[in-house]
């Protein structure tokens, strides 16, 4: 699959996984989707959902997990925090661009190009927070991420990025 073709699925992901409003009991309901998903599927991994404005509004970690899946989730977050846009979005823009973190002028140690955050965006306000899982591959906390929103929101027909 052409790396335009990846993006075009992010930015559709974007787009239909949209909220009508996002307050701290829809941030705790969505975190529950995430931890019954990851014990169902016995995954190993970090969940946090933040602000935009860095505030903690959902925060879990399985058994098996460590201090290091909260680096990754705090990197994802600034990622998200800065552009607005999937880590795995931007992580394809930059390989688009034949550039990296530092080049742009990102620190990283503070931000990542990697799959695992996720914007939240509601209509009409745009991006309030984000969500971001840690302990798998890149793709696969991706694909975490948009399982479980999409089931929250009940939008069923959310292309998926490939799992290489």
């Amino acid at each position: 699959m052409e790396l335009e073709e990846r993006m075009a699925i992010l930015v559709a992901q974007e787009e239909l996984l949209t909220f009508e409003t996002f307050t701290c009991e829809d941030a705790w309901e969505l975190g529950k989707i995430f931890v019954a998903d990851a014990m169902d599927n016995d995954l190993k991994i970090a969940i946090s959902i933040k602000a935009l404005s860095g505030k903690t509004l959902f925060h879990y970690a399985l058994e098996g997990t460590n201090l290091g899946n909260d680096g990754w989730i705090d990197r994802k977050f600034r990622t998200v925090q800065h552009f607005e846009m999937s880590t795995l979005r931007y992580s394809l823009f930059l390989k688009k661009r034949g550039a990296t973190l530092a080049e742009r002028g990102l620190d990283p140690t503070q931000f990542v190009a990697c799959g695992g955050g996720f914007p939240i965006f509601v209509e009409g306000v745009g991006c309030v927070a984000a969500a971001m899982v840690s302990g798998l591959r890149d793709v696969e906390d991706h694909e975490v991420l948009i399982r479980c929103i999409s089931k929250y929101l009940l939008v069923d027909d959310v292309p998926r990025y490939p799992i290489d």
